[in-house]
């Protein structure tokens, strides 16, 4: 292991995994430290700070006097119901001495020579005076057993009674302040974070916050409510049982705490080799989950290499050790169970053998007070057991409570709601950026305005341009005020905006964005956000300006259309109409206009335009856009670089200048020919089928442009989707009533889009086919099965021969008496080591075969998930991270199913069987009665068990609608900052929570109730059976220590029964995460590496073609990559592509390599259609070079011999490989040379090192086809050198595709290949293309970039 594991918080969907974290150092014992992949500056500076900073008081910080009068009174009735049972235990210690008595003298009178004279036994043959003296005053006659036990049935009806109201009343109380409280800190909460400035929601993310409005917030609630009174009543209990055995036996009750010290520091010793021993699996886990997280973060490299089986082997190997930490976890559980069983009833002998021997010997107790002492002590203990749980509930609200609380205290330094500042009488709208410098708080390493001056004056129009992240956005949004810059300052007539009040300043800024957000309501009342209490009239003149008026009347429900979540129902074009309808409701002064067409298509651009054209007279208007078009006639062009204007002036004096805006104006001109000219034909192509169809054509009219449109929408959408997944808020209901026709052509693919963003619902598995994956195992789980059943039959064992002891307190003879008990003292013990033996089998035999499944599962599932196309990677729920963790967690959930599951199972029905079949034995009329109540038992158990988990989950519910609003709020938080509408949502959001509060409050009242009944339901039990007890003993003469017998052997298997069943390990998750497991199993690749079919030839030359591929990637299906492909190469040549980023260069090489199939149109290789090749075989063919090349954490010999899988390569073909890519020398100088490791994904070395170690482990397959995708882009010019010759050396006599930007790298290629938009514009060689004068040569002239 080298050093420690860092197990960093999992991200999200779409973001990359790097889920384990090697560091060096070996932090002795410090196995998991998580360390989120936030700043680890931040981090730093909170380590110092202990994760809880609340005090457990300060949780009811909140709480008017009302609720702290509740939770006094509610924590009242817990002490009272606290004391309930020890007050029984006094009870049933005079009932146990009432029945002894009646036993005893039912004894005596069985001897012939006495008899019961004047309610005394005497003699028959002596005279009163020789009674006395032989001491005979044994009263007899009086004691009426039935009316005694009435009583007694009294008495625990009673306390039943007061424990059902106490129970209600602790609960009830306790939930209902807490839910009063828990409403006030989520206003609060949201309020506050309503109120910050946008650079906090950069910190931090909207899922954190929707996160912590719902479960952090539900922690606080499980501290404050019942959780507290349970406690409560369970410390009284512990307090009272001690108080209780010291009072009526401090002998015995010493002798037993003295032994129980051993049972806690067995718990204790137990609890701490769990943790080390899982902590041991874990970094076992993490070193095979780091191989995973690494291989399927790197699944092209290992795809093209053919390095699949490899690393199923280097995964499982991994697996091993895991494998053997978890066993050997189940084997120290099952010990340590098995020796807590052991010292228990070790404790049972002592405590009877020494508490007989007080009652028979010294005749200091009756044989009540033992019981009352020994149970005293017992429920005292247990109780503190059960009072731990509650304490962790406490802890982690008092964690949660700590971030939410600070949040609620932190006071914005933009605060939005202020009523502070100036409010300037006349706006001109002169704004001015003064020396302005500043960088994001979320990353202030990057200076993203750097000394920005630059004056905006009022009534032009001046429009950003510049290339992306050269500051352009954000030196709108320091003009909203989102921000405030670090140095310098922003002026609007010559007042410094930090000056003026925010809600007034925002009020005075139209804003339209890329991407506008509408909010999921009608279109008016979208338009009416922009400014308060509007009327129509205003609504339908901003629509009308903003050429939205004709579509929103032809849409059937006008203005009342509702838009969907995010506006999901409308197209862009629609949608940048209605947000420049609210932007000009508003009747800006300035109008900012981020990019405001960008995402349209032509013909919805020319309408946009014209709008915004129409609106910009005489307001201040800045423009950013990438399109000329936009802005050829604005007043003022400026253009950004690196964070400062660097031009200003009109369109005309900048192409002069010949600086950023002319290279984007040449780059732009150029490309938009091409796409023009090809969309042309294909929309003639489109027209002329078109009129073929009949009149459903009618309906789908424009649905090449709607397409069009909306596959450009969802182009800029999908760049976001890989950065945020589309929303964090369930888009679940969302579709309203979608009438209109126009919408249908996009809507059916809106709808489809839907679904992917929840969990897909599974079947769960059956446990047949779980079981099947188990076979191999059977042997184990018949000997755990074994052991499972011994240790059921325990507990009905144990009310035997407590019965029993009972029984001998009535034994005339003494010396009987005395051996009597010491057997059964000695039964005790014999029952404790059987429970050892069997516990330790049960843990090690379950454990092991769940392990075993485990790393099989595991297995499987890697082979699976490496036998995938690369199409399935893409999609964003099979990400790397995404993936690893299901490896991790759905594998060992599974055990949950079968192993530990059936043990589980098997312990319950023995458990039950055997008290069953005893107390029927004994007396059968006794066990119908009870058995009455064996189903109340087992709920109350069950019930019991749940309540230590707590009833968060009912709660989530009843939140839905109220985290809707607030995600809409958080994600839109922005768009509804520009337009202050701050304090809306917060009312929205607070109308909303008087649902959640109100089910809150019926919740208390059914969950009182419950409690109540479960608490009393014992009692009741008790008292009927003990009643029905005396009436069997009186007329049947059956013996008393029967009725003990049958009611302490089915009353404790009831509640046994119940918690068995909510303490097994979760069974239905279980089943689920096997589902998810099968379905991955189950998944037919679309293209089959592992699969032997497909044609091989011998002579494989590397003759190339493409001819006519069309191909959109599987996860963007809108998206055209390849449009119509034709070139081709031939054995030995070189084909360079060329054209900016995104125009499918990459694609041609990923579809020659088979990671995915065109969808239309074929790839040849030597003739054979690409599709019918055998996969490996053509794989083992083509050698790759890739512009980052990914390398394995392992050293340098390996790296380069994973360039051929299929044979060993020996020292000297590495050797030469890497003379070939001018990589040994460097090697040798190394200390290690060629075992030099070069660390997680190739970190230790240089670019040039890594890009020469991929060109030797390309060279050493001998491939015939060799693929440079911009091998030499990343490199310096020195280290390209070298580069550039080792890969001039390895092209020879091979067919080589390139892709590259510099040109210098691609002159000498056969054939260049100049693509736009995903076909191909010009090729030829360089001299050719130089000839053309076409696109190439314009690069090649002016010497732009071309990405």
């Amino acid at each position: 292991m080298p050093g420690s594991v860092k197990l960093r918080s999992f991200k999200k969907f779409g973001q990359e995994n790097n889920g384990y974290d090697f560091t060096d150092e070996g932090k002795n014992g410090d196995y998991m430290t998580m360390a989120s992949s936030k700043d680890t500056k931040d981090s730093k500076a909170k380590k110092d700070q202990p994760a809880i900073r609340v005090g457990f008081f300060q949780l009811f910080r909140f709480a008017s006097c009302r609720e702290i009068l509740m939770m006094i009174t509610g924590s009242f009735c817990a002490i009272l119901h606290g004391s309930a049972q020890p007050l029984m235990l006094l009870v049933f210690g005079m009932l146990t001495d009432t029945f002894i008595e009646y036993d005893i003298e039912l004894q005596m009178l069985l001897d012939p020579a006495k008899e019961c004279v004047n309610n005394t036994i005497q003699f028959r043959n002596l005279t009163q005076e020789e009674n006395l003296e032989q001491n005979m005053t044994r009263t007899c006659g009086i004691l009426d057993i039935e009316f005694e036990m009435t009583n007694f049935a009294y008495y625990y009806v009673g306390i039943g009674a007061a424990v059902f109201i106490l129970g209600y009343f602790q609960i009830s109380l306790w939930v209902t302040a807490a839910a009063r409280q828990i409403q006030i800190i989520r206003m609060m909460y949201f309020r506050k974070v309503m109120r910050m400035e946008i650079g906090w929601f950069d910190c931090t993310s909207v899922g954190e916050l929707n996160t912590r409005m719902s479960d952090d917030i539900n922690k606080i609630n499980d501290a404050i409510a019942d959780q507290v009174s349970i406690f409560i009543q369970r410390f009284t209990t512990f307090v009272c049982g001690f108080l209780m055995g010291f009072v009526k036996g401090w002998k015995l009750t010493l002798v037993i705490i003295a032994v129980s010290p051993l049972i806690g520091v067995g718990a204790a010793l137990m609890a701490l080799f769990v943790a080390k021993l899982t902590g041991q699996e874990l970094q076992a886990y993490a070193k095979a989950g780091a191989v995973a997280d690494e291989v399927l973060s790197a699944i092209r490299t290992v795809a093209a290499f053919g390095g699949e089986r490899k690393e199923v082997e280097r995964y499982d190997k991994n697996l091993i050790s895991a494998q053997r930490w978890g066993i050997r976890k189940g084997l120290i559980m099952g010990f340590f169970t098995g020796y807590m069983w052991f010292i228990i009833f070790l404790c049972y002998a002592l405590a009877f053998w020494y508490g007989s021997s007080l009652v028979v010997d010294t005749q200091e107790y009756s044989p009540g007070t033992l019981l009352q002492v020994f149970f005293g002590v017992l429920i005292a203990a247990l109780n503190l057991g059960q009072a731990s749980p509650c304490l962790e509930a406490f802890a982690s609200g008092r964690g949660a409570a700590t971030i939410i609380f600070e949040t609620i205290e932190r006071e914005p330094e933009i605060d939005c709601m202020s009523e502070a500042g100036y409010k300037l009488d006349k706006v001109k709208g002169d704004i001015e950026f003064h020396n302005v410098t500043f960088h994001y708080p979320s990353r202030p390493e990057v200076k993203i305005l750097d000394k920005l001056s630059l004056p905006v004056k009022s009534g032009e129009t001046t429009a950003f341009v510049g290339p992306s992240g050269a500051g352009k956005s954000t030196a709108v949004q320091l003009i909203q005020r989102f921000y405030d810059p670090k140095e310098g300052m922003v002026t609007l007539d010559g007042h410094d905006i930090r000056g003026l009040n925010i809600q007034w300043l925002r009020s005075l800024m139209g804003i339209v964005e890329q991407e506008p957000v509408l909010f999921a309501t009608t279109i008016a009342e979208n338009i009416r956000y922009g400014r308060p209490g509007v009327s129509s009239d205003d609504i339908i003149k901003a629509a009308k300006e903003a050429n939205a008026y004709n579509f929103i009347m032809d849409l059937p429900q006008r203005f009342d259309t509702l838009v969907g979540e995010g506006g999901g129902q409308m197209s862009g074009g629609q949608k940048q109409r209605i947000a420049i309808a609210r932007a000009l409701v508003r009747n800006p002064r300035i109008l900012l206009l981020d990019m405001a067409t960008s995402a349209l298509d032509n013909e919805s651009e020319a309408v946009v335009q014209e709008a915004l054209d129409k609106v910009r007279m005489g307001r201040t208007t800045i423009s950013i856009a990438h399109r000329l078009s936009t802005i050829k006639n604005a007043d003022v062009i400026v253009g950004f670089e690196h964070g400062r204007a660097v031009e200003r002036g009109k369109h005309d004096e900048l192409l002069e200048r010949k600086g950023v805006y002319f290279t984007l104006v040449t780059l732009q001109s150029q490309g938009d020919k091409a796409l023009n000219e090809k969309a042309r034909q294909m929309a003639e192509g489109e027209n002329a089928r078109k009129t073929d169809e009949d009149s459903q054509g009618l309906l789908r009219a424009g649905s090449y442009r709607e397409s069009l449109r909306a596959s450009i929408r969802r182009r800029t959408k999908s760049q976001l989707s890989n950065i945020i997944p589309e929303s964090s808020v369930p888009i679940a209901g969302e579709l309203g009533p979608r009438s209109y026709s126009q919408s249908q052509a996009f809507g059916a693919e809106d709808k489809s889009a839907i679904p992917e963003e929840e969990e897909e619902v599974v079947e769960p598995a059956p446990v047949s086919r779980i079981l099947k994956y188990n076979a191999p195992e059977w042997p184990y789980m018949l000997f755990g099965s074994i052991g499972a059943a011994i240790n059921g039959g325990v507990n009905p064992v144990y009310s035997l021969l407590f019965s029993q002891i009972l029984a001998t307190f009535t034994m005339p003879d003494a010396t009987e008496q005395r051996n009597a008990i010491n057997g059964i003292c000695l039964f005790f013990v014999l029952v404790g080591l059987t429970s050892f033996f069997t516990q330790m089998l049960q843990g090690y035999a379950f454990s092991k075969s769940g392990e075993l499944l485990t790393r099989r599962l595991r297995r499987l599932g890697f082979q699976a998930m490496l036998g995938q196309e690369i199409g399935w990677f893409d999609d964003h729920k099979n990400s790397p991270g995404a993936l690893t963790t299901r490896l991790a967690t759905d594998a060992s959930q599974v055990q949950g199913a079968t192993g530990s599951q059936i043990g589980m199972i098997v312990n319950s029905l023995t458990n039950i069987g055997v008290a069953i079949i005893i107390s029927f034995y004994f007396s059968w009329k006794l066990t119908m009665v009870i058995m009455c109540f064996l189903p109340f038992l087992a709920l109350s158990g069950g019930f019991q068990a749940k309540m230590l988990t707590g009833f968060a989950k009912q709660d989530k519910e009843s939140m839905e609608s109220a985290g809707q609003i607030s995600g809409e709020a958080l994600n839109n938080i922005r768009t509804i900052a520009g337009l202050g509408k701050e304090r809306n949502f917060v009312e929205k959001y607070e109308a909303q929570l008087d649902a959640p509060y109100h089910a809150a409050l019926s919740k208390a009242n059914v969950y009182g109730a419950c409690y109540g009944f479960a608490q009393c339901i014992v009692f009741l039990a008790n008292s009927a059976s003990y009643r029905f007890g005396g009436y069997l003993v009186r007329q049947e003469g059956l013996h008393f220590s029967m009725v003990f017998r049958v009611i302490s052997a089915i009353v404790t298997s009831g509640t046994a029964l119940g918690r068995a069943s909510s303490y097994t390990p979760d069974y239905a998750k279980a089943k689920i995460s096997a589902a998810r497991f099968f379905q991955l199993l189950d998944r037919v690749p679309k293209i089959n590496i592992y699969s032997p079919q497909g044609q091989t030839w011998s002579d494989f030359r590397g003759d190339l073609e493409f001819i006519d591929c069309k191909f959109t990637y599987p996860t963007r299906p809108d998206i055209q990559v390849l449009n119509g492909l034709t070139v081709s190469v031939k054995p030995g040549q070189t084909l360079a592509f060329v054209g900016s980023s995104g125009c499918g260069k990459s694609t041609s090489i990923q579809l020659l390599e088979r990671f995915y199939d065109p969808d239309h149109g074929r790839v040849l290789v030597d003739g054979h259609d690409s599709t019918k090749v055998n996969v490996a075989f053509l794989r083992s063919k083509i050698g790759i070079v890739s512009q980052e090349p990914i390398l394995f954490d392992c050293s340098i010999a390996e790296n380069i011999r994973y360039g051929d899988n299929q044979r060993d390569i020996s020292m000297n073909d590495i050797i030469s490989a890497s003379k070939k890519a001018q990589l040994h020398d460097f090697v040798m100088a190394l200390p290690e040379k060629y075992d030099t490791n070069v660390g997680s994904q190739g970190s230790q070395l240089s670019r040039g090192q890594k890009q020469r170690i991929a060109i030797a482990r390309a060279i050493i397959r001998d491939p015939k086809i060799l693929l440079l995708d911009e091998a030499t882009s990343a490199l310096d010019t020195e280290s390209e050198k070298t580069v550039q010759e080792a890969l001039d050396k390895a092209r020879e006599g091979r067919t080589c595709i390139v892709i590259a930007h510099r040109l210098s790298t691609i002159q000498n290629s056969d054939i260049i290949a100049v693509m736009s938009r995903g076909y191909l514009m010009e090729k030829g060689n360089h001299e050719q293309l130089m000839g053309k004068k076409g696109a190439y040569y314009k690069l090649v002239t002016t010497g732009a970039p071309i990405s």
